[in-house]
């Protein structure tokens, strides 16, 4: 089998629920080996969150979980002992990376901060996850997604356009923003690693979720603090902004260029509605969303949302459904690129996983493990590679170390 890309990596992770884990899933993926460092008895939070399999509650059947440590060993260690952040030290000395996401506070009562762990690897690249970064006041607090989403400023931009112009605020989808800081920070880990080997000095990164949240908004930041200039959402809803309802699902259709308009009114029968003179200029129908928009939905209305994809597409015109779960997993292009693959887990069994977005010749992904039981690899970490012996394994274990 080919050597994966990041093959020569030694990662520890001492994460929970999202941001953490799923930025050194990311690495593990591409073959850097991570050791999932979880509480004893409860482990990560992750494994009491849903979707379950079969709706049972079971740490070891969270989709969640499931999903976020595929491809990494996992470690029960109580690093609040004395023993336990003595056996994470020896972890660390022998990792290239160590990844954590705990209050600063936290890691500096229990002597894990990066000053201390660089006397014992120089070359360490630490990455610390928190929700404001290790300065300023804000440094102590926690967050939730939905706090999290509003401090970089997303949730204000949302929605884009709305019938409503009034209407509040909203969070993006699902755990976005957590995965998008994930991977940022990930991005930034695997960059300070290459500086790493290429000059045999570890540093520190200090990763803050809010600031990855503000360069995802760009331009509306960049506006006030130059020009002082608040960019809000847009109080008029523009030609074709939002998904349109066809009789299974929705569809999105643009028409920005004259041809694009003119091909879509053959498409519709060239209604009498469309002669209006105030819709004869593109920045003009823009204004209009609000008169055009029910015009073109009665069309849609009449419509699959596959079949009137296909329509539209044979015309040259911008076009996309709205997928659902079940599109994506069905869909022939994701099927042709094999992107679900199967993984066997001791307890969920067998089940799908998306694998990556990218391809590689060379040192392609693969998936070599499913994400680990509750201290599934204490005995091959301690004993195997750290070299206690099966007496010292049993004593921390009764002592709630391990």
């Amino acid at each position: 089998m080919p050597e994966q890309a990041l093959g020569h990596l030694k990662i520890i992770e001492l994460c929970s629920l999202v941001t953490g884990p799923y930025c050194t899933k990311l690495l593990a993926d591409l073959g850097a080996e991570v050791i999932k460092v979880e509480p004893p008895g409860t482990g990560d939070s992750a494994r009491h969150r849903g979707p379950f399999l079969n709706d049972t509650p079971h740490p070891e059947r969270s989709g969640l979980f499931l999903y976020l440590n595929t491809n990494k060993l996992g470690v029960t260690l109580d690093v609040k002992t004395p023993t336990g952040r003595n056996i994470l030290k020896e972890l660390v000395k022998q990792a290239d990376i160590f990844v954590e996401d705990n209050p600063p506070a936290i890691m500096q009562e229990l002597g894990l901060t990066y000053t201390e762990l660089n006397q014992i690897n120089p070359r360490l690249v630490m990455t610390s996850i928190t929700p404001f970064g290790q300065t300023g006041p804000y440094r102590d607090y926690k967050t939730h997604q939905l706090n999290l989403y509003h401090a970089g400023g997303e949730g204000y931009l949302l929605p884009i356009q709305s019938p409503e112009p009034t209407r509040e605020p909203v969070k993006g989808g699902a755990l976005v923003g957590d995965c998008i800081c994930g991977l940022s920070i990930a991005i930034a880990t695997l960059a300070a690693a290459y500086n790493m080997h290429a000059t045999g000095t570890g540093q520190y990164i200090d990763a803050s979720k809010q600031d990855v949240m503000m360069t995802m908004v760009l331009l509306e930041i960049a506006m006030y603090a130059n020009l002082g200039v608040v960019r809000t959402r847009h109080k008029r809803p523009l030609m074709m902004p939002l998904p349109m309802q066809c009789q299974d699902g929705h569809i999105m259709i643009s028409a920005l260029t004259e041809r694009e308009w003119q091909d879509l009114l053959r498409l519709m029968g060239n209604p009498k509605w469309a002669s209006d003179e105030r819709f004869s200029h593109w920045i003009q129908r823009h204004m209009l969303g609000n008169e055009i928009n029910p015009h073109v939905q009665e069309w849609v209305n009449q419509f699959k949302k596959d079949e009137l994809f296909h329509k539209l597409q044979a015309n040259a015109l911008a076009a996309a459904p709205v997928n659902t779960p079940e599109d994506l997993v069905k869909s022939p292009q994701m099927k042709a690129r094999g992107f679900f693959a199967e993984l066997e887990h001791p307890e969920a069994g067998e089940l799908k996983y998306p694998t990556a977005s990218y391809k590689f010749s060379a040192t392609p992904w693969r998936g070599v493990r499913a994400a680990p039981l509750l201290g599934q690899h204490n005995e091959d970490i301690y004993y195997g590679r750290l070299g206690y012996d099966k007496e010292a394994l049993t004593q921390m274990k009764e002592n709630g170390v391990i």
